[in-house]
């Protein structure tokens, strides 16, 4: 819609003040970085990004120097005779940015452009793109179901479930405090821990089916009501047994070097449970893990509505 490739139905789409609904997508002053890369593969890398200034008329002399300009950027000048099918799938990517670089818009739509890369290389690229949006300072939205992605290069994040719009802010808003069981579970990774809980008769602590009971600062507005708890495998915390308030079954441990997953379980409660813990931490399936968690970093949700409650 912002592209101009599909009808808006209601509401406004306004870029640098100017209402373009009824513009045609060419009059919007938008770029487009596709997928797939979308690149002409009979043409060299420069003539794939000098294409659209062509097709404006533009002075040769000025598609050279835009041309050469964007390939200085991108590091893909030695690659400017080069045709799509000698390429990379990073350098592809990196051309089909170059392309929309050389048009000078007022906005780049980015339409999960990482996603056909692997991993090493989404890395790679993930940095590049966010030198390149501080570098050039245009309004950049952009499309990604990896929340990596989003966290990372997101100076507001918009996240959507089912069309709906859950929650706008910054991202560490969104982390510290979701207001939706769905971007609870979207943002972070491993995901948040998601647990059905009641509260006690005075509000001052949730009560696990474990037997185990997590101190709150303050929620009598909620005493006595089935909530759902969210934690986030982060801010669980080794604990003397004595000092625990949550004993972990542990089932299995991933090592990751830097860090360890432990999965598990609380008691007979089947919801599985993740923890991440510090890689020097031993531990070993078959244990029983003492934990705690700070009152601070307990979310409280409507089981019904799914809202924060606050």
């Amino acid at each position: 819609m912002i592209a101009g490739l599909e009808q808006i139905t209601s509401g406004e789409v306004s870029i640098g003040g100017r209402v373009v609904n009824d513009l045609e997508p060419g009059e919007r002053d938008v770029a487009m970085v596709f997928q797939n890369y979308a690149l002409y593969p009979h043409m060299s890398v420069y003539d794939n990004m000098a294409y659209g200034l062509r097709n404006r008329q533009v002075p040769k002399a000025e598609i050279r120097a835009r041309v050469q300009h964007a390939a200085e950027i991108l590091e893909i000048e030695t690659l400017l005779q080069r045709k799509p099918r000698q390429l990379s799938g990073g350098q592809r990517q990196r051309v089909a940015m170059g392309r929309a670089i050389v048009r000078e818009p007022s906005v780049f739509l980015f339409d999960e452009p990482l996603s056909n890369l692997d991993a090493k290389l989404r890395v790679q690229m993930r940095l590049e793109i966010k030198k390149l949006h501080e570098r050039l300072n245009i309004t950049s939205v952009y499309v990604t179901h990896d929340q990596v992605e989003a966290m990372t290069l997101g100076q507001r994040l918009v996240v959507m479930n089912a069309g709906n719009v859950e929650q706008i802010g910054k991202p560490l808003e969104l982390y510290e405090a979701p207001q939706t069981k769905f971007v609870a579970e979207f943002i972070g990774s491993p995901a948040m821990n998601l647990l059905d809980v009641n509260l006690s008769q005075d509000g001052s602590r949730v009560e696990l089916p474990s037997g185990d009971a997590l101190p709150l600062d303050c929620h009598a507005a909620w005493a006595s009501q089935a909530v759902t708890l969210g934690i986030r495998p982060e801010h669980f915390q080794l604990a003397e047994p004595s000092l625990a308030v949550v004993h972990l079954q542990v089932d299995l441990v991933e090592e990751l070097g830097a860090d360890t997953l432990v999965h598990g379980h609380l008691g007979s409660l089947p919801t599985p449970l993740t923890v991440r813990l510090p890689g020097i931490n031993k531990v070993h399936a078959g244990t029983q893990l003492p934990l705690t968690v700070a009152s601070q970093h307990l979310h409280l949700f409507d089981p019904a509505t799914e809202q924060r409650l606050h």
